[in-house]
């Protein structure tokens, strides 16, 4: 044997020597989808967390009940956990039960926590048909939630039936979520697949998204995105916003979203404000390399968000829309008017950009509206005037 394979030899069996494996099994974790699991898995988390070396919680097959689950690095004496999951973690399928919680499963204050394969299922029916029928219900729960956390990974992970958002991040920095699948109907309400916000350095790429709700929602205080590969429908689309509710929010820029396939959704591309006085921005964003195939709204900017009326009558939105590029958007939309940039009457957009867009409708090409906004766009004569 070599000495440049005696080493890899030697460093590849020390590698596994200084990885402990805690089996939530061992913990007392039962796989029949019927007995709650959620103190062994608790269990399985507090001993990674108390271990000094490099720790991996494994999840065998099988279904594990957990009515729920909280995971907190504050404490944890060796920050990388890797948490591999070969089975499906499943909520209570009674909602009454976690719709309140606010979110089912969540890790906070945690720091190089990657989580490869497994399936996370809201079992969020019910709740749904509550919503839809009206009555009095429960608000719902995220599925899967990580707070002010650094490091994150994601891997080859499915989140499926969440009451109400399936995946959140919220005050993380360096978030990689890769091959990641979210799955629920189209008539799911408040089902965002993947929401950020107050976020930096958060990537989602080559993952396959369909809920009832927007496929990626881009809250305030976001910076240096990046969304790449993704196949979305149904849903509403990608959509920074909804922003400017507070009056003082702070922005979101640097923002790219590429390679994007839209099937059927309501909403492409979209940017959505309310229409009232905030001090909330967007800027540097680029929409490059999308395909959309009858889409309701392929590219829309609606700075007049006000449900119902309420809250915001007759207000024009104070969030600052500038540097905005469309480029290379091709395909199908399911209405006449493909692309609809509908600006603030009192802080106009600025500096959007329309290269190489080519929608059509039925057989002939598509048309564009545009308000308040300005900027430059190639091939849409209806925007000229104000582009």
């Amino acid at each position: 044997m070599s000495p440049l394979a005696i080493f890899f030899f030697f460093f590849f069996n020390l590698s596994l020597a200084s990885n402990t494996i805690y089996n939530v099994q061992n913990y007392g974790a039962k796989s029949n989808g019927k007995t709650d699991s959620s103190k062994a898995f608790l269990s399985a988390w507090g001993s990674a967390c108390a271990s000094t070396s490099a720790s991996t919680i494994y999840v065998p097959r099988g279904i594990y009940l957990i009515r729920k689950a909280y995971f907190n690095g504050q404490t944890c004496k060796r920050n990388a956990i890797t948490i591999r999951i070969d089975g499906t973690l499943r909520a209570p399928s009674d909602y009454n039960v976690i719709g309140n919680d606010g979110n089912w499963i969540t890790f906070e204050n945690v720091n190089r926590v990657s989580i490869y394969g497994g399936i996370f299922d809201g079992q969020g029916a019910s709740l749904w048909t509550c919503k839809n029928s009206k009555k009095t219900c429960p608000k719902g729960t995220t599925a899967l939630a990580f707070y002010n956390s650094n490091n994150i990974v994601m891997n080859g992970v499915t989140v499926q039936n969440s009451q109400m958002f399936h995946i959140l991040v919220d005050g993380c920095n360096n978030a990689k979520l890769q091959g990641v699948k979210v799955l629920a109907p189209g008539n799911s309400p408040n089902t965002d697949g993947i929401h950020v916000q107050s976020s930096s350095g958060v990537s989602i790429m080559n993952s396959n998204i369909g809920t009832g709700d927007d496929c990626i929602s881009i809250g305030p205080g976001n910076s240096n995105l990046w969304i790449e590969g993704i196949a979305c429908g149904p849903g509403h689309g990608i959509s920074i916003g909804s922003l400017g509710w507070e009056s003082k929010e702070q922005g979101v820029q640097n923002v790219t979203v590429k390679t994007v396939t839209f099937t059927g959704t309501q909403n492409g591309v979209r940017v959505k404000t309310w229409a009232r006085p905030s001090s909330g921005f967007v800027r540097h964003v680029l929409f490059q390399h999308i395909v959309m195939s009858n889409v309701q709204n392929p590219i829309i900017i609606d700075q007049n968000y006000c449900p119902n009326h309420e809250s915001c009558p007759h207000q024009g939105s104070g969030v600052k829309i500038s540097d905005v590029t469309y480029q290379d958007i091709h395909g199908t939309s399911a209405t006449e008017v493909a692309v609809k940039l509908n600006c603030s009457k009192t802080n106009p957009c600025s500096g959007i950009t329309l290269d190489n867009v080519n929608l059509s409708y039925k057989n002939g090409r598509a048309e564009a509206s545009c308000v308040n906004a300005a900027g430059r766009a190639s091939g849409f004569k209806e925007l000229t005037s104000c582009l």
